[in-house]
């Protein structure tokens, strides 16, 4: 964990160009762009107001370690949404045995429907015999 907040303190130094200690709009616009990414003043702004948690209209270090936090989880639940949609029965909103089946043999594991229940059943928290997203990731986290 110390390690993790060293690197952290390294990036936002890196952000924090005139070094007092917040990041402005107009840093955060630089820095962006400067990873080759474009970022207008008008959202860098309503970045700033979004991650800013004492109101004085700037980023400090507690608030870029939230942000850079927050959007590791939101990478994860895009990753798990990803290969939910791979299992899911045409988009269902559900993995399905018969699904379950179909993806494991594109996979190379081939499974019987019967078999794909019970792995199904595992983690069906509701009991309805086919797993919601939330009930995938469960299973996976």
């Amino acid at each position: 964990m110390m390690n993790k907040l060293r690197q952290y303190e390294r990036l936002f130094k890196q952000f924090d160009e005139n070094g007092d200690g917040k990041i402005s709009a107009s840093e955060l616009k630089k820095c962006v762009e400067a990873m080759g990414e474009e970022l207008s003043a008008e959202d860098a702004a309503a970045s700033v107001i979004m991650l800013d948690a004492d109101g004085d209209g700037l980023v400090g270090f507690d608030d870029f370690v939230r942000f850079v936090e927050g959007g590791k989880e939101e990478e994860k639940e895009n990753d798990l949404r990803e290969a939910f949609k791979m299992y899911e029965m045409d988009e269902s909103g559900c993995i399905t045995p018969r699904s379950l089946k179909r993806m494991l043999s594109r996979l190379g594991e081939s499974r019987t429907i019967d078999e794909c229940q019970v792995m199904i059943a595992r983690f069906d928290l509701d009991g309805d015999g086919v797993l919601t997203f939330n009930e995938f990731k469960v299973m996976m986290l």
